[in-house]
């Protein structure tokens, strides 16, 4: 719990009494690896911080049956299917633990009345969403203006953390590229 409370706090200011009623708005779950957060039909009940641990979230092509990957997360992010939790409306997605991982989690309802008692809360939430919107136009511009080399190395640059603990053909479904290609690029890398 401290290590959210210190992400809030970079953010906006909390008094010890809203620290307090903050902390009991909260749970822990731990999610082994394989396990579902969230599958696509179901109505997503809980906003996720990540503790530790690595999760991805995901889509099935109906043309392939691939995976194709929305978002990968990891420790001290957030991981909720936004339209649906604020919406209480079923996922079009699915959200897996890629190793085990810890989360806190707050229900809706609880979300509504912290945000209620703790009003510096609306302006944290507000920095998080703009900071995923950002990120999601930024990959928008790169799909559509970048080749895949160019969306590789942006993402190494950006991400190194994920680089090092997700599975090299999640990032290709996550950049819109094979496995293959990946591997291709860390050779020619390497005998560079």
């Amino acid at each position: 719990m401290e290590i959210l409370i210190k992400n809030i706090l970079k953010h906006v200011t909390l008094t010890q009494e809203e620290i307090t009623v903050f902390k009991s708005c909260w749970s822990e779950k731990t999610l082994e690896k394989g396990e579902f957060l969230l599958r696509n039909g179901e109505t997503c009940r809980y906003d996720s911080y990540i503790v530790s641990g690595v999760l991805k979230a995901f889509c099935i092509n109906s043309d392939n049956g691939n995976e194709e990957i929305l978002f990968l997360a990891i420790d001290n992010w957030w991981a909720t299917d936004i339209s649906s939790f604020s919406k209480q409306q079923p996922s079009m997605y699915n959200i897996q633990a890629v190793e085990k991982t810890i989360l806190l989690q707050i229900s809706h309802t609880a979300f509504q009345k912290m945000l209620q008692a703790i009003p510096s809360l609306e302006r944290y939430f507000r920095i998080i969403l703009e900071g995923y919107l950002g990120t999601l136009e930024k990959r928008i511009v790169f799909n559509n203006m970048y080749k895949a080399e160019q969306k590789y190395y942006d993402f190494l640059n950006t991400y190194p953390d994920i680089v090092s603990r997700v599975p090299q053909y999640l990032i290709a479904s996550y950049l819109g590229v094979s496995a293959e290609f990946i591997s291709r690029i860390r050779k020619k890398n390497k005998s560079s």
